[in-house]
Formats: C-alpha cells, sequence, structure tokens
C-alpha cells in the first residue's frame, strides 16, 4: 500500500492515541490509580474466589507500561506507511482504550467522586474513537 492522505491520517491517530495513553498512565501514576486498583482486584478476590486480574507493584507497573508505550510507538512509522496487517491491533487497541475510558468515568459517576485516571479519560476516549474510524477509513 502506498502512502496517501487516509493512510497519513491513520499514523496521525495511532501517535495520537499512544500520546493520550501516555498522559493517562501519568494522571493514573499522580492520582494513586495503582493502590486504587490493586485493592479493588484484592476486594473481588475475597468476594468471588480467584479473579483472573493481577496485583502489581509499582516498578513491575510503570515499567511494563512504559515498555508497552514505546512498542506502541515504535510501530507509528508502519501506520503512516498504510500497513493493512495492524488493522487488527488498531481496532483492537481503539476498543480496548474505549472501555478503559468508560470504566474510569462509569467508576467515577458510580462512586461519585473522580477515581484515579478519569481526568485523561476524556481525551484518552476521544484519541480512541478517532483511531477506530481512520482505521474504517483506510482501504486497500
Amino acid at each position: 500500500m502506498q502512502i496517501t492522505k487516509q493512510t497519513t491520517k491513520w499514523g496521525v491517530a495511532w501517535v495520537a492515541l499512544v500520546i493520550a495513553l501516555a498522559l493517562h498512565v501519568v494522571d493514573e501514576a499522580a492520582t494513586d490509580f495503582l493502590p486504587f486498583y490493586n485493592s479493588l482486584v484484592m476486594s473481588l478476590r475475597d468476594a468471588y474466589g480467584w479473579i483472573p486480574l493481577p496485583t502489581f507493584s509499582y516498578s513491575v507497573w510503570i515499567t511494563g507500561l512504559a515498555v508497552g508505550l514505546l512498542l506502541l510507538l515504535a510501530l507509528s512509522p508502519f501506520f503512516f506507511a498504510g500497513k493493512r496487517y495492524l488493522r487488527p491491533l488498531a481496532y483492537f487497541l481503539g476498543l480496548l482504550m474505549v472501555a478503559n475510558a468508560l470504566g474510569h468515568i462509569g467508576m467515577s459517576i458510580y462512586l461519585d467522586e473522580a477515581v484515579p485516571g478519569v481526568y485523561s479519560s476524556p481525551v484518552l476516549l476521544v484519541a480512541s474513537v478517532v483511531l477506530l474510524v481512520t482505521t474504517y477509513g483506510v482501504r486497500d
């Protein structure tokens, strides 16, 4: 596939989502997301038995996210080049980040307080939807 205006938009949408996700990670780190998450997972395990959700130490959590973000960013040239085989990844990550953002927003509404990570969730949601729409528009 050749580089076109549409593939350039796709590359920009991918980079925008990676930046939005990085912003979301900073938001979570700055607002003590990890203790909130770990206690939620432990509560679910106490109430319902074994739940297949891990708990993390801060160093493992932040290192994993940083490496993941760098790997996602490293894929950017392939999105700008319009590599079709990346469409499933774009759809998967876009849908996963829509769910992530809505989860933070929904939990904040449910608890009637801002949960860690909610402040960046609207940016993550918009970037995810833009990626999904742009991915749909990428044709052979």
